[in-house]
């Protein structure tokens, strides 16, 4: 069975993180979607807010399982037994920053990361811009999955 964990602080999951997971499961068995926590980041969306909209994004697809974790990502790899990482990439500076973590992750526990590239109509989306235009009372209905929008 071919494993794979997607992991993000998803603060809050977008649609550009929906469509890495949706084309992923046709690569792979089981995704894992893996909200990883920081107690020194301070979040928009608290983890229950994140662990319940994004499980009930994918509430009809058993390929798919959501979890929450602290600690290194290959960490969580070897505990749910899933040999490759999943990144998307919207540009070079994703790239460059991805393939740092990337080379890290092989050499602490052997983990593969596999790569995929953002859509052109989501590449300019990002938790980031999201939390900032939900701060300035902005719609950003466009950037998300509908039950994200509160």
């Amino acid at each position: 069975m071919k494993k794979a964990v997607f992991p993000g602080s998803f603060d809050p999951f977008t649609l550009g993180h929906l469509d890495i997971v949706q084309r992923a499961l046709l690569l792979f068995d089981e995704v894992i979607v893996a909200i990883g926590v920081n107690a020194d980041k301070k979040y928009l969306f608290n983890l229950e807010e994140r662990l319940q909209s994004i499980t009930a994004l994918f509430i009809d697809e058993p390929k798919v399982k959501v979890v929450h974790y602290e600690g290194l990502t290959v960490d969580l790899c070897i505990r749910e037994r899933a040999n490759y990482l999943i990144r998307g990439l919207r540009n070079s500076t994703d790239f460059e920053f991805e393939k740092a973590i990337a080379h890290a992750n092989a050499k602490l526990q052997g983990i593969e990361t596999v790569v995929l590239f953002s859509k052109p109509e989501h590449t300019f989306i990002s938790s980031s811009i999201v939390r900032d235009v939900i701060r300035n009372k902005g719609d950003y209905s466009f950037m998300v999955p509908k039950n994200v929008v509160k």
